[in-house]
């Protein structure tokens, strides 16, 4: 299943939404979140450097939608949920650090009513419930540093093909510093399993 990131700026932590969730939990079929253009209170900064599209505000949108449903306690209610992250998780993977203390500090100071406790820190739910595709970031260090700090098995090839269709893409892909059975579980095992193929 495919959701495009904000629906008419609206965002899936929203408890009317998680009907959805239990949906998917239920029949083991994982999310697909996809960058759409920003919601209406992201776009205009964005859109004043022209930084709105692919160039950095589809991750902006789609990563503040993912953590918004990670904080909103999405995967303590649902803890079998699959989501599904393109362009190596929109950043988030490097935050992982900072996101785990800065919740915690945030959560202790009781600064804001809808930043609450949750069972696991953020990154443990990037780890175990978010896959993330390669796609659109074609780039060697990005690429070992994401499955080495989520885990090999979390990491997907894809291309944002017909957006972009480049050759080397496949050779960085290639070229990466992996064996074979790694290399298959990039390109296929790993899609395989998460999409029960």
């Amino acid at each position: 299943m495919i959701i495009n990131s904000h629906t008419h700026d609206e965002y899936l932590d929203d408890p009317k939404f998680w009907p959805i969730f239990e949906a998917a939990e239920s029949l083991d079929t994982p999310i697909y979140l996809h960058p759409t253009g920003p919601s209406r209170g992201l776009i205009q900064p964005l859109m004043n450097a022209g930084i709105d599209g692919a160039i950095f505000g589809f991750a902006v949108e789609t990563g503040t939608h993912l953590l918004r449903i990670i904080v909103a306690g999405v995967f303590d209610r649902f803890p079998g949920l699959k989501l599904v992250v393109g362009h190596l998780g929109e950043a988030l993977p490097f935050w992982l650090y900072r996101l785990d203390y800065m919740h915690a500090a945030t959560v202790a100071a009781k600064r804001y009513d809808a930043m609450r406790p949750l069972a696991k820190r953020p990154s443990d739910y990037l780890r175990e419930n978010v896959w993330v595709t390669t796609s659109g970031m074609a780039w060697a260090p990005a690429i070992m540093f994401c499955r080495e700090v989520l885990g090999a098995d979390h990491v997907l090839y894809a291309m944002d093909y017909p957006y972009e269709y480049e050759l080397d893409e496949v050779r960085v892909h290639d070229d990466l510093p992996i064996g074979f059975a790694e290399r298959k579980a990039l390109y296929q095992t790993n899609a395989e399993r998460v999409f029960g193929l």
